[in-house]
């Protein structure tokens, strides 16, 4: 499996292009810079097939309207945050320089496996940061999006968020990992589960 990282848009939102031998990949929250993100996909001989969302806040999805009509990609979030990409609201869109709307092909599902050639990747549902804010895993990896960052969590302040739901979720993830995954998370840089459950106070 490969995995490419790239910070985009104001907010510096980690979007992830993730292949396992041929072309076709999965690009997890495209945040904006769909400039960047092409162009990347085009050095690299990536595809774009599925762009995963992790959550529906605009610094996640900015760009899977670009990236859509350019690939024909479709474009998959939970239900629970589908209104949110489907109809931005203006005010949080504003802080990203400008959210497009874009219509989401399926919702996801807890459990749900997504897959391309003999990639795999598992849903799961976390919510506290969002309602319907989810993390990907695939052998020994995990994408949290803003649920679980190196030595953080992400905000619960936002509409439909909740602390409560949050630590339920992170419990969650700590029994769905081994100490060896790989964090992938939705800001900043990559750890490791390890070290979060070490040294991460939320986890505690």
């Amino acid at each position: 499996m490969a995995i490419f990282t790239l910070p985009v848009g104001p907010l510096q939102a980690n979007c992830y292009l993730v292949r396992d031998g041929g072309a076709a990949c999965f690009v997890i929250d495209p945040g904006g810079d769909a400039e960047l993100i092409l162009a990347h996909c085009q050095a690299h001989g990536l595809r774009p097939e599925l762009i995963l969302l992790t959550h529906g806040h605009m610094d996640h999805m900015a760009a899977a309207a670009a990236l859509k009509e350019s690939c024909s990609a479709r474009v998959l979030i939970h239900e629970a945050d589908r209104e949110a990409v489907e109809n931005p609201h203006p005010f949080w869109a504003q802080m990203v320089g400008g959210a497009p709307s874009v219509e989401v092909d399926e919702g996801l599902r807890d459990g749900q496996e997504l897959r391309l050639g003999d990639l795999a990747l598992r849903v799961l549902h976390t919510p506290g940061h969002s309602p319907g804010s989810v993390c990907f895993m695939a052998e020994d990896v995990i994408f949290t999006g803003d649920t679980l960052f190196a030595g953080g969590v992400g905000r619960t302040d936002l509409p439909g968020g909740s602390m409560t739901v949050l630590e339920q979720s992170l419990q969650l993830i700590i029994s769905a990992t081994t100490p060896e995954t790989v964090v992938y998370p939705g800001h900043g840089p990559a750890s490791t589960m390890a070290e979060e459950i070490a040294t991460n106070p939320w986890l505690q």
